[in-house]
């Protein structure tokens, strides 16, 4: 069947042969070695509109993952479901399934929000466990404060919630405000640890006019462990109604000022000690 060196001139009679041999079920590779055309665009014309015989066509591999993905559908399973299932991408899932009609939600509008607040009450209640372990690790490590400890943690404190003195305004006075009992409670105790009396220390509650006074200086009164009628007089706050306040309800209960009596050499003592810390620290930078 092989044809002359003049390249193709009876290319209608090689046409033929090139057809006979393909319905015959061979491949390109076989009727180009048949016909010995090493030409790929002349074999191509040889064979034009001729399909290629059955085993020649690869099998597709993901013929199978498009009748799975067609089955799961029309049972009812979301995309979603099914990428899970089948590992493929949504946007092939589509192009298998668009043509199905597409399945009956399987809960109600109602139904569904309840199943994601469900499912966000469950995140945050991971949320807020993860936080608490965090939390208690995070005291254990801290373990026993030292003397040392809680004179640097008071110093720090002070400096960063304590009235200070300014050089337009000198007030050498200890005065400490803050609304959190705890961090009044750490304050005290520095205090205590510095030797100062209580009865050189006078309270004072501030808060605004419009929330319960009378239970904010009993609450105060208890934090410090005082009667109430000791606190000295309330310094309330007047209302702006063009303010938009988050400070309201039953547990706002404004702030408390701790005053040193007689406080100037302590203060001139507690600026001395945080320049102490400044210059410590600074000398670590790099």
């Amino acid at each position: 069947m092989a044809h002359s060196c003049g390249k193709y001139a009876d290319f209608e009679g090689l046409r033929q042969q090139a057809l006979t041999l393909r319905r015959e079920g061979l491949s390109r590779r076989q009727i180009r070695d048949r016909l010995h055309v090493d030409n790929n665009d002349i074999l191509n014309r040889l064979l034009q509109g001729e399909p290629p015989p059955a085993w020649t066509k690869r099998p597709n591999a993901k013929d199978d993952l498009r009748a799975r993905a067609r089955e799961l559908r029309l049972q009812g399973w979301t995309y979603d479901r099914i990428q899970v299932e089948l590992g493929c991408s949504k946007s092939s899932i589509s192009l298998w399934v668009r043509d199905l009609p597409k399945p009956e939600p399987r809960y109600t509008p109602e139904e569904q929000r309840e199943l994601m607040q469900a499912g966000l009450t469950r995140l945050r209640e991971a949320q807020d466990e993860e936080r608490r372990r965090v939390k208690d690790g995070a005291r254990q490590e801290i373990g026993e404060l030292s003397d040392r400890d809680l004179f640097m943690v008071g110093v720090a404190l002070y400096w960063a919630e304590g009235q200070k003195s300014k050089p337009y305004q000198r007030r050498e006075v200890v005065n400490f405000v803050n609304s959190d009992p705890a961090v009044i409670k750490v304050f005290l105790a520095w205090l205590d640890l510095l030797g100062v009396p209580r009865e050189r220390l006078v309270y004072r509650v501030m808060i605004h006019e419009s929330a319960d006074v009378d239970g904010a200086e009993k609450y105060w009164a208890g934090v410090v462990g005082i009667d109430a009628s000791a606190l000295q007089r309330t310094t309330l706050k007047k209302h702006n109604p063009k303010t938009v306040r988050k400070n309201i309800g039953d547990d706002y209960r404004g702030c408390l000022v701790v005053r040193v009596l007689r406080g100037a050499e302590l203060y001139c003592r507690i600026e001395g000690w945080w320049n102490g810390i400044v210059a410590g620290s600074t000398a670590r930078l790099r």
